[in-house]
């Protein structure tokens, strides 16, 4: 397996250890935290897209609806 290019957040601070890292792979993006660096999160670029937009308009993170996909919820 290839090691990953991590790329630590322009949001974390340089004399703090909080720091939030970002890297691709297999056309994705994983994330981890400085305190738990084993701890990685998956996600796409399309939906931490979303949920930067989200957060920067001050909004609760709600997920973007997925195309082509039955809804899990009850039929109304």
């Amino acid at each position: 397996m290839p090691q990953l290019a991590w790329q630590k957040s322009s949001y974390s601070s340089d004399e703090s250890n909080d720091c939030l890292s970002l890297a691709a792979a297999h056309g994705g993006v994983l994330l981890r935290e400085s305190d738990a660096p084993t701890e990685i999160i998956a996600t796409t670029s399309a939906r931490l897209d979303h949920l930067m937009r989200t957060l920067k308009a001050g909004r609760s993170p709600q997920p973007p609806h997925a195309t082509g996909h039955a809804d899990s919820g009850a039929a109304s």
